[in-house]
């Protein structure tokens, strides 16, 4: 796992370990607060144009921010708890994508890879 989120992972299971909260932190219940997570980043974005969603005030801006840090607190967590590299699976999943959206296929697409 890279520097930055080898950090991050430290700290948080610090931060779980201080205040007895590992028990907790099971693969499920990390992934149900994890989809709750999502759900308030959904809340962010829910009723805005496509135009508004691209404008955010610096409020917006500010809330979405937390809502995206949330999310990636928990994710890391959980790839901590299950023993998963990040980093490592993240550019593995991109060289995957590469061959199933090859560019002379999936340019200006939005099929999914399947369908091209």
């Amino acid at each position: 796992m890279s520097g930055d989120f080898e950090d991050i992972k430290l700290k948080l299971r610090e931060f779980a370990q201080e205040r007895d909260w590992d028990q907790f932190h099971s693969p499920k219940n990390l992934v149900m607060a994890l989809t709750g997570e999502v759900g308030e980043l959904n809340e962010c974005f829910q009723w805005m144009s496509e135009e508004q969603s691209n404008n955010l005030s610096d409020k917006q801006l500010e809330n979405i921010s937390h809502e995206i840090a949330d999310v990636q607190l928990y994710l890391i967590r959980l790839a901590d708890k299950l023993n998963i590299d990040i980093v490592e699976q993240s550019n593995k999943k991109i060289k995957i994508n590469a061959l199933k959206y090859p560019i002379d296929k999936a340019k200006g697409s939005s099929k999914k890879y399947t369908e091209l």
